[in-house]
């Protein structure tokens, strides 16, 4: 359902926030491993833009980190760095990985290596580094009931209304905090700057967010949008996003977002080319407790942007729906042929139009 890169490789409460959200404690944090920040050089200061603020402008894929898993695995625990002999397996298993596009291309196959962009792993044991654990927190009882409700082209297998798809399966978002991190391709994140204002431009889905440093207020709670509405602040050389008003049951973590998601993120610059990307992700309706993201973003300026055309001509979601009609029906014979029931003439098909 997704065009991939192959030429190239609910409970509403008031927002209205008119100041700064207060955050979390984030100056106690260190980096979740040193190795995956080289130190700038001795006379490297933050460039500045044409009127002052810290220049944070360029392309930053994120396909450099998509053989990190946003979750630790159980059994590394609470560290937050591989071993060396960890590592270089990790290490061995994304090079072969990055082969088997060529692999396949001798064999004459057009499989997942002409597909995927793995990249290789960073140091860090995950991308979520808050709980300890380096794993999503627990859900709350509101959570668990969203998640278990969630239907998409993952885990549905006979196609019959809207609902049976996801977000990502209709092409409309893939939400917060999943558009700023990896997928399986299309991972190219830019950053653009103008006097009180930060563009972000996300390649897959073709979203574009605007953070907004001119001090206004949050719209009306009712007032909501996939992506949120974003407004920042400088600390220091530190752009902080604070970003509220997501519309209900658009994130991609561990349960579908409530209306009262929060999302407060930190840009770093922490070298010529590099950013320590922070975020935290609070959600009361849905979460015990917040989680946090802690990435190194490295800048790519050779990266190029390609059409995320997802389904063209918007023709997937019907062909789902229409090529598991006799699917659906098969299986309703059977289960009147099991209870001896004929069909009735106002039984239908599915839905079908």
């Amino acid at each position: 359902m997704t065009i991939s890169r192959v030429a190239a490789a609910a409970l509403a409460v008031p927002l209205l926030f008119a100041a700064p959200l207060a955050g979390p404690a984030w100056a106690a944090d260190p980096v979740p491993s040193a190795k995956d920040y080289p130190p700038p050089p001795a006379d490297w200061k933050v460039p500045r833009t044409e009127w002052g603020d810290p220049d944070l402008r360029g392309m930053w894929p994120v396909d450099y980190l998509a053989a990190t898993p946003r979750e630790r695995p159980p059994e590394i625990g609470t560290r937050t760095e591989w071993t060396e002999e960890e590592y270089q397996e990790r290490f061995a298993q994304a090079e072969q990985r990055a082969g088997l596009e060529a692999a396949q291309d001798r064999v004459g196959i057009l499989g997942m290596g002409h597909w995927r962009e793995d990249g290789l792993p960073l140091w860090q044991t995950s991308m979520i580094t808050q709980p300890a654990n380096g794993r999503y927190p627990a859900l709350t009882e509101e959570g668990r009931r969203a998640a278990a409700a969630v239907r998409n082209s993952w885990n549905t297998e006979v196609f019959d209304k809207i609902s049976d798809f996801g977000i990502w399966d209709r092409c409309l978002s893939r939400g917060m905090p999943g558009s700023m991190l990896t997928g399986a391709y299309n991972m190219g994140l830019r950053v653009m700057q103008a006097p009180e204002l930060v563009v972000i431009a996300i390649e897959m889905v073709h979203e574009t967010r605007k953070v907004y440093l001119d001090g206004r207020p949050a719209p009306p709670p009712e007032v909501t949008e996939y992506l949120g509405f974003s407004r920042g602040h400088w600390e220091g050389d530190t752009l902080v996003i604070e970003t509220t008003n997501f519309t209900p049951g658009f994130s991609n973590g561990p349960s579908p977002n409530s209306a009262q998601m929060i999302v407060t993120e930190r840009l770093t610059p922490t070298g010529p080319d590099q950013i320590r990307y922070e975020a935290w992700v609070e959600d009361p309706v849905m979460l015990t407790e917040p989680y946090k993201i802690d990435i190194p973003w490295q800048r790519n300026p050779d990266y190029e942007f390609f059409e995320y055309a997802c389904h063209e001509g918007n023709v997937q979601i019907r062909g789902y729906v229409t090529s598991t009609i006799p699917r659906f029906q098969k299986l309703r014979e059977e289960q009147w042929a099991k209870q001896g029931e004929a069909p009735s003439p106002e039984s239908g098909t599915c839905g079908a139009p």
